[in-house]
């Protein structure tokens, strides 16, 4: 084992200055990706969540589309064909929201 090369007052200044992040700034923990960033209330119907996903999906269309007009080659590429699957999501929503008859599963 090697001696300490370190004075008794280097020690404790490096034991208290672990002691201080030990108790000021504790480790964070992980995020767990399963928590909920935020939950509906208990009021909200099945109808009333279907028409909000479906606005916040057309605003998102609508930021995707005015931010891709001002990009160039690939990188406008990429926002157009986040915005084509976008639109694709959110007309199966509002034709489920119409009332439409969709099936709760994919067919094979």
């Amino acid at each position: 084992m090697k001696p300490t090369t370190k004075t008794d007052t280097e020690l404790d200044s490096e034991a208290a200055r672990r002691a201080l992040d030990f108790y000021l700034n504790p480790p964070t923990a992980l995020p767990n990706p399963d928590d909920f960033l935020w939950v509906l209330r208990d009021d909200v119907t099945q109808e009333q969540a279907n028409a909000h996903a479906a606005a916040l999906l057309r605003w998102t269309a609508t930021t995707a589309y005015e931010s891709g007009r001002h990009m160039q080659d690939s990188a406008r590429e990429v926002v157009f064909t986040l915005l084509q699957m976008v639109n694709m999501v959110r007309t199966l929503l509002e034709h489920r929201v119409k009332g439409g008859d969709m099936p709760d599963t994919p067919a094979r």
